[in-house]
C-alpha cells in the first residue's frame, strides 16, 4: 500500500465512521476500487486506521468524557452485547468483511429502512426526557450488534436505537459518537493484537509511515464530518442518507450481477 492508497482509504474512513452509510462498508469497496489485494496489512490498516477517527470524537466532546461515572457505565452496558457477539462470531464476521456482494445488499435495505426513520420517530423531537438510562444504554448496545453485518453501519444502528430509545436525533447521534469509542478502541486493540500475533505479518518502517498518515487523515476528516453530520441531521434528517445508501448500494450489486455475468460468457 502506497501513501496515495491510504490517504484515500482514510478519508474515506473518517468521513463515513460517523455517518450512518457504513464505514466498513466504503472502506472494503475503495480497497477493490483501488485494486489492493486483501493482504494481512490491507486488512490491518483498514481496522488501524480508526483511532484517528475515535481522537476526533474525543477532542470535540471531551467535556462530556468528564462528565460523571454514570456517564462510563452507560458506555459500558451499551458497549458489552457487541463485544460479546464480536469475541464469539470472529471468523464468521472476517469472511464476511471480504464481500462487496454482502455490502451491497446491507446498504441497499438499511437505506430503504432510513427513508422511514423519521416518519417513524417523529415524536421523539418533542419528548422532554432525553436523559440516558440503563434501559436506554442496552437497547442502542443491542442495535449496535446489527452493525456487525458489514454496509449496515454501526452509526446507522446506535442512532436508530437511541430514536427507538426515545432519544431525539442529536441526542441519539451524540451518544453514537461516544459509544464508538470503546467500541473502536477495542475492535482495533483486538485485531491489531491478532495480526501481531501472525507470523506472516512483520511492519516494515514504510508500513508504520502509512499507519501514521492514515490516523492524522481520518483525525482531520473525523473532524468535519461530525460536526456537519450533527447540523445536517438536526435539519434534514435521514432520508438524504437513506438514498445515497440506496444508490450506492444498488450500483455495488449491478456491477458484481453484471462482472458475473461477463465471467459467464
Amino acid at each position: 500500500m502506497n501513501y496515495f492508497e491510504a490517504i484515500i482509504l482514510a478519508i474515506i474512513e473518517g468521513l463515513t465512521e460517523y455517518l450512518p452509510v457504513s464505514s466498513t462498508g466504503h472502506l472494503i469497496v475503495g480497497t477493490a476500487l483501488l485494486g489492493l489485494e486483501p493482504t494481512d496489512f490491507v486488512k490491518l490498516y483498514t481496522i488501524a486506521v480508526q483511532p484517528g477517527a475515535i481522537l476526533s470524537v474525543l477532542v470535540l466532546y471531551w467535556k462530556r468524557f468528564l462528565k460523571s461515572f454514570l456517564f462510563y457505565l452507560y458506555l459500558l452496558i451499551a458497549f458489552i452485547p457487541a463485544a460479546v457477539f464480536g469475541f464469539m462470531f470472529d471468523d464468521l464476521l472476517d469472511s464476511l468483511l471480504e464481500s462487496p456482494l454482502t455490502v451491497g445488499i446491507t446498504l441497499f435495505i438499511g437505506g430503504v429502512l432510513l427513508l422511514f426513520v423519521d416518519r417513524w420517530f417523529k415524536e421523539n423531537e418533542n419528548n422532554p426526557n432525553q436523559e440516558m438510562n440503563y434501559k436506554k444504554s442496552l437497547t442502542v448496545g443491542l442495535f449496535q450488534v446489527l452493525a456487525m453485518i458489514p454496509g449496515t453501519s454501526r452509526s446507522a444502528a446506535t442512532i436508530v436505537g437511541g430514536l427507538a430509545a426515545k432519544l431525539n436525533r442529536k441526542n441519539a447521534a451524540e451518544f453514537s459518537f461516544f459509544l464508538a469509542v470503546p467500541t473502536l478502541l477495542a475492535a482495533t486493540g483486538y485485531k491489531l493484537l491478532k495480526y501481531l500475533k501472525s507470523d506472516g505479518l512483520v511492519l516494515s518502517n514504510h508500513d508504520i509511515n502509512v499507519l501514521l498518515i492514515g490516523n492524522i487523515v481520518s483525525f482531520v476528516v473525523g473532524l468535519i464530518a461530525i460536526k456537519g453530520f450533527i447540523s445536517f441531521l438536526t435539519r434534514k434528517g435521514f432520508v438524504w442518507f437513506g438514498w445515497y445508501r440506496i444508490v450506492v448500494g444498488g450500483i455495488i450489486i449491478c456491477l458484481l450481477l453484471f462482472k458475473y455475468e461477463l465471467a459467464i460468457v
